[in-house]
């Protein structure tokens, strides 16, 4: 809830339902997710994430603002997942199947950790990180830096020479698109596909190219907002 630029950004209204709640309704969609977990923080605020995850009948653990890889490693620990998925709840475009392409190509080969963002091909709001426990707990013992704890997984693939790291890339190019929301600019773009698709859910990231292509203002509509800097 203490987003900087869009406070309270994952509650927000999109098309008659939270902005947490589509990006879970989404990864259902995707088979190879057996189990949807939010990672909160402890904060008295977001005791609100706390009540829409019940709504939407998914499990939450709760941990440390800062440290959130500290909140990772224990939230994996009370599942006790193999192998974990992490997608952030501002990615209300999140795509089913590019999230499940990742996690075959993390399955296929077994590396400690698979991404789709490491070299980006995709848009930006489809960012999807498979990594194993074993690399999870690794990281949460030896990152030391603000920054790796607070972005969870930037030790892992800053040392590749510690941990074997596969980048998943798409056919063409299309990252020059912003699809994830931080501002509110953000937000009012994806309110406007959403809007264009009836409201629904299973609608695909190769719908919103077309919509996009097909109205082009549509782009502008956040095309000056900037990505915060990891290390800033």
């Amino acid at each position: 809830m203490g987003s900087t630029r869009l406070p309270g950004k994952v509650l927000m209204n999109l098309a008659g339902e939270t902005v947490l709640a589509r990006v879970v309704n989404r990864l259902r969609l995707c088979r190879a997710i057996p189990e949807i977990l939010v990672a909160a923080t402890d904060l008295p605020a977001d005791d609100a994430i706390v009540a829409e995850c019940r709504k939407c009948g998914v499990q939450v653990a709760r941990g440390d603002q800062d440290d959130v890889l500290d909140r990772y490693y224990r939230a994996a620990q009370l599942t006790k997942a193999e192998i974990i998925v992490r997608v952030t709840s501002d990615c209300p475009l999140i795509d089913p199947a590019i999230t499940g392409k990742t996690i075959a190509v993390f399955l296929e080969g077994r590396p400690d950790y698979a991404s789709n963002a490491l070299v980006r091909t995709y848009p930006r709001g489809l960012d999807t990180e498979v990594f194993s426990f074993d690399a999870l707990a690794r990281a949460w013992g030896e990152a030391r830096k603000p920054y790796e704890r607070e972005h969870v997984t930037p030790y892992i693939y800053e040392h590749p020479e510690i941990f074997k790291i596969v980048s998943v890339k798409g056919e063409q190019d299309y990252s020059q698109h912003r699809w994830t929301v931080d501002t509110a600019e953000d937000l009012e773009l994806v309110r406007a596909v959403y809007a264009r698709m009836g409201s629904r859910h299973d609608f695909s990231w190769r719908d919103v190219l077309t919509l996009v292509e097909r109205e082009p203002q549509l782009i502008e509509l956040n095309r000056h907002v900037m990505q915060k800097a990891l290390h800033g």
